[in-house]
C-alpha cells in the first residue's frame, strides 16, 4: 500500500520565531537598558540589543528604528548589519519586527525548520566573513508546522509532497530523537531542533568556530513564543 502524502498544511499550520532574548539564564527584565542606537561592538552588545528591542516590541513601545528614507539612502553604500538570524520563515517570525530593529540591522536566513544546509551556511559564513557580524541568532518557535510534518511523517510512514520532503528529511534525525522523551512531542522536538542547528553551526563552519574561539562571535539559540511574543533562549 502506497505511503499517504501529507498535507502542505501539516507542514505550515504552526509558526513562530523568538522573542525574549537573554543571556543565558537570565530573564528578559535583567538586561540592562538599551537604545536602538546604542554603539555595538561586542557579541554581549549585540544580544542586549536585540533583548531590548523585543522588550520594546512586546510591551507595545516599538521604536521602528532605520526605516526611514534617510536609511535607505545610507545603506545603498553598504551594510553592516550586527546580527545574523537563521530563522523560521513563517509569516508571523519577522526578526525586524520581533527586535524593533530595521534596515541594515539584521542578516536574515529564513526557511521552514530554520534548518542549517550547505546553502544557508554559506550565506551565514558570508556575513561574518564580510560583515563581521558579531551574533548569530538560531530562531525557532512553537508549534513549528515543520516539526509536525515530519513527526507525522514519522508516525504514519506519509510522505510530503513535492519538495516539502527535503525538509522533513532533514529534520527527521532530530525529530526522531526525542519522539519517546515525556511531555510535547513537537515542543520536544523544536527545542532539540534548535538546538542541533546551533551545533552544526560551529561543528560544518571552521569560519564560524574561528570566530567563537576568539570571542568575535557569539552563536545562541532562541525559541519564540507565539502567543505572547517573547524570545528565550534555549541554547
Amino acid at each position: 500500500m502506497a505511503p499517504s502524502p501529507l498535507s502542505r498544511r501539516s507542514l505550515l499550520v504552526a509558526g513562530g520565531a523568538v522573542v525574549a532574548l537573554g543571556a543565558a539564564g537570565a530573564s528578559p527584565s535583567a538586561a540592562a537598558p538599551t537604545t536602538a542606537d546604542d554603539p555595538i561592538g561586542t557579541p554581549a552588545e549585540a544580544l542586549r540589543n536585540l533583548l531590548a528591542g523585543n522588550r520594546r516590541f512586546t510591551s507595545g513601545h516599538g521604536r521602528h528604528p532605520h526605516q526611514g528614507l534617510a536609511d535607505l539612502h545610507r545603506l545603498a553604500a553598504g551594510q553592516h548589519p550586527f546580527a545574523i538570524t537563521v530563522g523560521c520563515a513563517d509569516s508571523r517570525v519577522v526578526p525586524e519586527v520581533l527586535f524593533d530593529q530595521g534596515l541594515g540591522d539584521l542578516f536574515d536566513n529564513r526557511v521552514a525548520g530554520n534548518i542549517v544546509d550547505d546553502l544557508l551556511l554559506g550565506s551565514v559564513e558570508f556575513a561574518v566573513e564580510e560583515f563581521g557580524s558579531l551574533l548569530i541568532v538560531v530562531l525557532g518557535h512553537e508549534r513549528c508546522g515543520a516539526i509536525t510534518a515530519t513527526i507525522d511523517a514519522i508516525r504514519t510512514g506519509g510522505e510530503a509532497p513535492g519538495h516539502i520532503g527535503t525538509i522533513v528529511d532533514s529534520l527527521r534525525p532530530v525529530v526522531q530523537s526525542v519522539l519517546d522523551q515525556p511531555g510535547d512531542p513537537v515542543e520536544n522536538a523544536v527545542r532539540a531542533n534548535i538546538a542541533a542547528q546551533v551545533r552544526a553551526l560551529s561543528a560544518r563552519s571552521s569560519i564560524i568556530a574561528e570566530k567563537v574561539h576568539q570571542g568575535a562571535l557569539r552563536v545562541v539559540g532562541a525559541r519564540y513564543d507565539l502567543d505572547n511574543g517573547r524570545v528565550s533562549l534555549v541554547a
